[in-house]
C-alpha cells in the first residue's frame, strides 16, 4: 500500500481517507490476480459463494 499511495502533502485522516478508500476500492474491484484465478478479490469471493465463474470461457472447438 505504501507504494501505490502518493500522500505526503496530507496531513489530516479526513485528507487521506478519500485517498485510501480510493485505493482499496481499486484493488479489490479492479485489480486481477493470476493466485485468484484470474479474478479481482470481489470476484473471487462472488465465485466461491456461487460457484458461478464471471469470466466468459472460450468454448473448445469441435473436432471433426
Amino acid at each position: 500500500m505504501k507504494d501505490g499511495l502518493d500522500i505526503p502533502g496530507l496531513r489530516t485522516f479526513e485528507e487521506v481517507l478519500p485517498e485510501i478508500s480510493s485505493w482499496t476500492g481499486c484493488c479489490n474491484n479492479g485489480r486481477c490476480q493470476w493466485d485468484l484465478a484470474k479474478l479481482s478479490p470481489r470476484e473471487r469471493h462472488k465465485h466461491l459463494e456461487t460457484g458461478v465463474y464471471p469470466l466468459v470461457m472460450p468454448k473448445p472447438e469441435e473436432q471433426a
